[in-house]
């Protein structure tokens, strides 16, 4: 939002919020009537054409969404450094906004303007006219018309919201109050009107136009540098007819600077054009080399979780993960996604944070959730997490946390095969056990004096039951294998404090350890007031309201880290699971060796490390 909103600041459907396409439907329902009354021999489906154009614009700008955050997350060439958070996310939730107003006006012109229904597929002349119209008039009067927005009357009113995204991406250019989306609408009109009532329009030549438009916008705000130097060395008028996105990235970080449309040459022209724009232009291009202190290694869980990601769809990484309905209706679109990232079989970078002077990066094994059950999959997943650990060594990195079903005791030992096969690894393996055990021990209730342990039994749970039996706290465990497991894990001292189910203490105990495993049968046994605290790493479903859920073991990151803007998997913003937390303590510690396999570390030392980081309970 702008400083102080003028008129026509808000969009017409705001308070339709996610139903805005709603909006649509009277023109759909035109095209359908018109499209059915007529006889099929004389149809025009070319009323059709602003709905396709809108599905086009809408994926193509998803595309560049992606490949902007996966640049900025592995590449040596982005510009700007700084944070990118919440905030803006969701500032620029309404980034598809104008492609919505947009579709309404080229429908509502093909009804008004009759030439505009009988459009051929391409005329040269006309695709020549667009061309000068751009070169001239558009850049000319966007060039003023951009100064004029920076005028502080106009600038507290309108164009502050756009400038609010000092760190850019893609979206960022559809961002902008309504009234800015009027001006610009009308200037952006004149190629596309004036060859329309000289009667030289074509199909092909408008959509090119709309596509470049785009493609140009989105160039213009991707933050990271791609325009070889060598187009510049040929061609070495190019830098007057064709920004960059480092020079674009001067106009939000400096403000006052690079007005131009697409065209420097007007900056260059009237004396704007920013001093260190060929200067940080090579500096982009040629790269800054960024160290890597700490890789979280995760994987995609459900199939959906694929758009969750940060290199999905931005609002729905900035949520927690929930099912939602409309990404059903995309199970074409998933399934490839999901084939693509297994046959690719490349482990990718996902999102890069900061934490005071460490650099973080969460990289994901291209396998889902139901891989790791598939006894034919386990081999491979291992090879490619063992690849994981050895490129991240190779890069410098300090330490390697095993996130989500990566650190399996049946899948590898709890990281223990890794250190096998890599004596001399330098590189910390840390799989986070010792401090999702010590958040689970600090929710647990001082005064509990028996707590009942269902699930399957992991690391955690031989961590946590140590530390229960060192408090006087009996531990109840339902099935025979399972309590033989915990109890080899545990000190021969403590054995009788690890009893088995019965009738008379199972469904009496108030306090129930649980993996996501848990049905509702089981839930429905507990008794009122019982307190549900997750072990694993994934949530059970929640089925009663007169019991108390707890969070999968995580906590509340410090304000200063940085550039975060996703949620990860179903936790609250800014909430980082314990094994990915214990990682980044390790290192602000700098403590040798590892946690991985049996190794662990003292509870309390960790749980009061993490705190002073300024790491918080969730």
């Amino acid at each position: 939002m702008a400083s102080k909103p003028g008129p026509l600041t808000e969009w017409p459907w705001r308070f339709m919020g996610n139903n805005k396409y709603l909006v649509l439907v009277p023109f759909l329902g035109h095209a359908a009537e018109t499209l059915y009354r007529t006889e099929p021999q004389h149809r025009d489906y070319g009323l059709l054409y602003p709905f396709l154009v809108l599905l086009s614009r809408l994926i193509h700008n998803q595309l560049w969404i992606t490949l902007s955050r996966l640049q900025n997350a592995r590449s040596k060439h982005r510009i700007q450094s700084k944070s990118l958070e919440f905030e803006q996310v969701d500032r620029e939730r309404n980034w598809d906004d104008q492609a919505i107003m947009h579709c309404m006006l080229f429908y509502a012109g093909l009804l008004v303007i009759p030439a505009a229904r009988y459009l051929t597929l391409w005329n040269t002349k006309g695709a020549i006219i667009m061309i000068l119209l751009q070169i001239g008039p558009v850049e000319f009067i966007y060039y003023w018309a951009h100064r004029a927005l920076h005028h502080h009357f106009l600038y507290t009113r309108y164009h502050s919201h756009h400038h609010s995204s000092f760190v850019t991406e893609p979206i960022t250019a559809a961002v902008h109050p309504f009234a800015e989306h009027i001006l610009y609408a009308s200037i952006f009109a004149l190629p596309v009107l004036v060859p329309l009532y000289a009667g030289t329009a074509s199909v092909v030549a408008v959509a090119a136009y709309i596509t470049w438009v785009d493609v140009m916008n989105n160039l213009g705000h991707c933050n990271f540098e791609f325009i070889p130097t060598w187009a510049f060395k040929i061609i070495p008028c190019l830098k007057y007819l064709m920004y960059t996105p480092t020079y674009h990235s001067l106009h939000h970080s400096q403000i006052h600077t690079n007005f131009s449309l697409f065209m420097p040459i007007y900056d260059y022209m009237y004396g704007t054009m920013d001093k260190t724009t060929d200067d940080l232009y090579e500096v982009s291009i040629i790269g800054r080399e960024e160290k890597i202190d700490v890789v979280h290694l995760t994987h995609p869980t459900s199939l959906h979780s694929i758009y969750q990601l940060r290199l999905g769809f931005a609002y729905l990484a900035s949520q927690p993960y929930t099912s939602k309905w409309y990404l059903w209706l995309m199970w074409p679109v998933t399934t490839f996604l999901m084939l693509v990232v297994w046959i690719f079989n490349y482990t990718f970078t996902v999102e890069k944070i900061k934490l005071d002077k460490l650099n973080m990066q969460v990289w994901a094994i291209p396998r889902y959730s139901f891989h790791y059950v598939l006894e034919s999959q386990k081999k491979h997943i291992n090879s490619l997490i063992e690849k994981a650990i050895q490129d991240a060594a190779l890069k410098g990195t300090k330490v390697l946390t095993l996130g989500l079903l990566n650190q399996g005791e049946d899948l590898n030992k709890n990281g223990e095969i890794y250190l096998q096969n890599n004596e001399k690894l330098k590189i910390s393996v840390v799989d986070g056990c010792t401090l999702a055990a010590a958040v689970i021990l600090n929710i647990i209730p001082e005064e509990a004096t028996q707590v009942f342990m269902a699930g399957h039994i992991t690391k955690t749970c031989y961590v946590l039951a140590l530390a229960l039996c060192r408090r006087g706290c009996q531990i109840i465990v339902p099935l025979p294998d399972e309590l033989k497991r915990l109890k080899s894990k545990i000190p021969l001292e403590f054995h009788d404090c690890v009893i088995r189910a019965s009738s008379a203490n199972r469904y009496k105990c108030k306090v129930w350890l649980v993996d996501n495993a848990l049905n509702g049968r089981e839930q429905r046994r507990a008794p009122k007031g019982t307190l549900f605290i997750p072990f694993s790493m994934f949530p059970p479903q929640e089925t009663r309201t007169d019991c108390f859920y707890y969070s999968t073991p995580s906590m509340i990151i410090p304000n200063n880290l940085e550039n975060m803007h996703s949620c990860e998997n179903w936790l609250p913003r800014r909430v980082m699971s314990a094994w990915r937390v214990a990682g980044i303590v390790h290192a602000l510690e700098g403590w040798e060796g590892h946690e991985c396999g049996d190794m662990v570390r003292d509870i309390n030392k960790v749980w009061l490390s993490a705190l002073s980081h300024g790491f918080l309970p969730l």
